[in-house]
């Protein structure tokens, strides 16, 4: 499996865990749920891994670009408290 560069350059093995737990952070802010949360973090990051698969290595942004584009798709309300979440702890 892939190996993560962090924006710092540091690296660290794939976690699809990780993905998951950022997800239903970020869904804890809405109303959703907790099987809806569930479902939509297991999507999103069955789509990050097939991303992933195959790679040596991919980049932290990349694989947040490619949450919140998923997450665009599939459940708007959670992308959009990931980025009031980002915007509150710069």
């Amino acid at each position: 499996m892939a190996e993560v560069i962090k924006k710092d350059g540091t690296r660290e093995p794939f976690d699809t865990g990780k993905i998951k737990s950022a997800i239903l952070a970020a869904g804890q802010r809405t109303d959703l749920s907790e099987e809806r949360k569930n479902e939509v973090a297991e999507q999103v990051v069955a789509a990050i891994t097939a991303m992933a698969d195959g790679k040596d290595e991919i980049a932290s942004s990349e694989i947040k670009e490619k949450i919140l584009s998923e997450l665009d798709g599939n459940e708007p309300i959670i992308s959009e408290e990931w980025r009031k979440y980002e915007q509150e702890n710069k």
